[in-house]
């Protein structure tokens, strides 16, 4: 029989505050960048690693300000957001060789937004066959790399 471990996810399922934190708030208040994963900050907004990744390589882009959706959002923020996501492609790009990469919002808690009420930017790389019946029947990702991994990885290219 074999076994997956994933040790990480168990403070998730195990420790659901009833009126939980915004995770965003909190990395953008804080100052513990490598240990929170926060691969860059820009004036406006900050890029960090997934703590619950879809891919290895999984980053988003959170403005500081807590808005909950792209009307409520400062042009300036959306702009820089962006130019962060370009840096971003370009850095998953050079980093893991993907095949394809998605971007994109989840707004509003039925759309798959984690934390529906802080707008943030999804960005991925993507491969073909990336997906399989662990993640379609089990509902379980298997990833081939431990987010501190990815992080010295990914943190050389927004130095």
């Amino acid at each position: 029989m074999d076994r997956l471990w994933s040790p990480w996810r168990y403070q998730y399922v195990s420790q659901a505050p009833e009126q939980p934190a915004c995770i965003f708030c909190e990395h953008a208040a804080a100052t513990q960048d490598e240990q929170n994963y926060v691969l860059h900050r820009a004036p406006f907004n900050f890029v960090l690693l997934n703590l619950y990744p879809y891919t290895n390589g999984h980053l988003m882009i959170a403005p500081y300000q807590h808005v909950p959706d792209l009307v409520e959002t400062p042009a300036e923020t959306l702009a820089e957001m962006m130019k962060l996501a370009q840096a971003a492609e370009a850095a998953l790009r050079a980093e893991y060789q993907p095949e394809g990469i998605n971007v994109g919002f989840n707004l509003g808690r039925c759309a798959g937004a984690g934390v529906a009420g802080h707008l943030h930017l999804h960005i991925l790389p993507r491969w073909f066959g990336d997906t399989s019946f662990m993640t379609a029947i089990g509902e379980t990702r298997v990833l081939p790399e431990d987010l501190r991994t990815t992080y010295q990885k990914l943190r050389r290219h927004f130095s």
